[in-house]
């Protein structure tokens, strides 16, 4: 049996989509897949992704927001961008299929907690029920 195959997920800030999505994959496929996640401008993993991963039992207090650099020499099967700003700025890693889905960012949300938690809890429920863009990894 092949290894498990390695999976990027690269945004802006690495501190939402990206990181949902690490998590999402490592619950729902993690027996096949080494999930990671990365930000062109790293800036912290956002307090509304811990508590709307926590809303589905979903810890991510230990994931950090990483720089896309720390990954350019080593080998994915899949790059998936989840914004046009990534997208744009995303290094060449020979061998990965590369997937692009935008996805609104909802760290520009602004609002009281309860119109940034929807709109957080939005982007995990189309991560998670379109996973990822309807492609199959």
């Amino acid at each position: 049996m092949p290894g498990k195959q390695r999976v990027l997920f690269l945004c802006t800030g690495n501190s939402a989509r990206s990181q949902m999505a690490e998590a999402t994959l490592r619950q729902i496929a993690g027996d096949e897949y080494i999930a990671y996640s990365a930000g062109t401008q790293p800036r912290g993993v956002h307090p509304r992704t811990i508590e709307v991963m926590d809303e589905i039992d979903v810890d991510i207090r230990q994931q950090k927001s990483k720089n896309i650099d720390l990954f350019v020499d080593q080998q994915f099967d899949f790059v998936i961008t989840l914004c046009d700003r990534a997208k744009e700025r995303c290094p060449a890693f020979p061998g990965a299929a590369l997937i692009h889905c935008g996805f609104d960012d909802p760290t520009e949300t602004r609002g009281d907690r309860d119109i940034e938690l929807r709109q957080f809890l939005k982007c995990e429920t189309r991560l998670r029920g379109g996973f990822v863009c309807g492609h199959s990894l």
